[in-house]
């Protein structure tokens, strides 16, 4: 496996958002549909910085929508940081009430997720092509939220937009406590590479903590993505897919052994069915699966990733992941992996 045990000197130490005190400096990125509370609960315990919750549509939550309530919670994870997603200032600002009423430390708002599904309802990314109707959001969720609030965003919607400097000078005016650049435009996904240089031009004109994303995988790229952007701290994504001790691990935490792995990937399982419940959660849970497969030390074959992502029956996939994740590598598959 590729994971390293090395960290980035001042990686390791703690910073403040508003009053928050954040352990270390390495954040679990908010993804859509994986940092569900078993992903975080993972994520804390081995060391990450701060977990933050999946995007939580303001609207839905303010009407009671069970899905955003499920993805609220926290279960005593602190400081407990919520992601809230929408247009409408009202909303968004009812949601960060209610946010805090159940335990949120911190709110994030979410002006960064290139999603078709969420730009086509001018949320998400979208808002950075209405800089003064997204300055609007800020100003309402600022006041509504009685705990410190941040901002997520992009370097603009396309290249010939970039505004990310902008908005978050005009956002800590307002009061935003914190700014997360991603390092791509809307417009791009997540194809190339993030553009960390073009983080710095955020950091030149911001005075809070700048939280630096986009591509951040070893800890090589940790290091030269805050020197790039002048970043105070990394966030971290997809590089934790299939790893959620990945993120501590870039702070200097221990990741798992290789043998405590299976283990510990058949006991996300078993949250995951707890959490949504059985049916739901072997659904929920097969792409998770699917990347410890991927990261495993040796090469799965096709006919056992075909019935750990189909199987109905948890029993057969716990076996079938023990299994495959305790398979001693080869001289070969041990090179490929150092």
């Amino acid at each position: 496996m590729k994971d390293s045990h090395l960290s980035v000197p001042g990686l390791s130490t703690p910073f403040l958002i508003g009053n928050v005190a954040i352990r270390n400096r390495v954040v679990l990125a908010p993804m859509s549909g994986i940092t569900d509370l078993p992903f975080r609960q993972l994520a804390w315990r081995f060391g990450a910085g701060l977990v933050v919750t999946e995007m939580v549509a303001s609207r839905e939550l303010v009407g009671n929508r069970h899905e955003s309530w499920a993805r609220l919670k926290g279960a005593g994870l602190k400081p407990h940081m919520v992601q809230l997603a929408g247009r409408d200032p009202h909303y968004m600002g009812e949601a960060a009430r209610i946010a805090a009423d159940q335990g949120a430390d911190i709110i994030d708002i979410n002006m960064g997720c290139p999603a078709r599904k969420v730009t086509s309802g001018d949320c998400g990314s979208a808002l950075m092509r209405e800089p003064e109707h997204a300055l609007r959001i800020v100003a309402a969720v600022v006041a509504a939220s009685p705990v410190p609030v941040t901002l997520k965003m992009r370097l603009g919607w396309d290249e010939n937009s970039i505004n990310a400097p902008f908005l978050a000078k005009r956002a800590e005016d307002a009061g935003i406590s914190a700014v997360i650049v991603h390092g791509r435009t809307r417009m791009q996904f997540y194809e190339g590479r993030a553009d960390w240089e073009a983080i710095r031009a955020v950091r030149d004109v911001l005075s809070v903590p700048l939280v630096a994303n986009g591509d951040v995988d070893t800890p090589e790229d940790a290091a030269d993505i805050l020197h790039r952007s002048g970043a105070d701290a990394v966030m971290v994504g997809r590089a934790c897919q299939g790893r959620p001790w990945h993120a501590g691990a870039l702070a200097g935490q221990a990741a798992p052994a290789a043998e405590a792995i299976p283990a510990l990937a058949v006991e996300h399982y078993d949250a995951m069915l707890e959490f949504y419940g059985e049916a739901a959660g072997v659904r929920h849970a097969r792409k998770h699966l699917g990347w410890y497969l991927d990261r495993a030390r040796v090469a799965v074959s096709g006919d056992i990733r075909a019935a750990v992502m189909t199987s109905k029956h948890p029993a057969e996939v716990r076996a079938l992941m023990t299994s495959a994740l305790s398979a001693v590598p080869n001289d070969e598959a041990m090179k490929e992996a150092a």
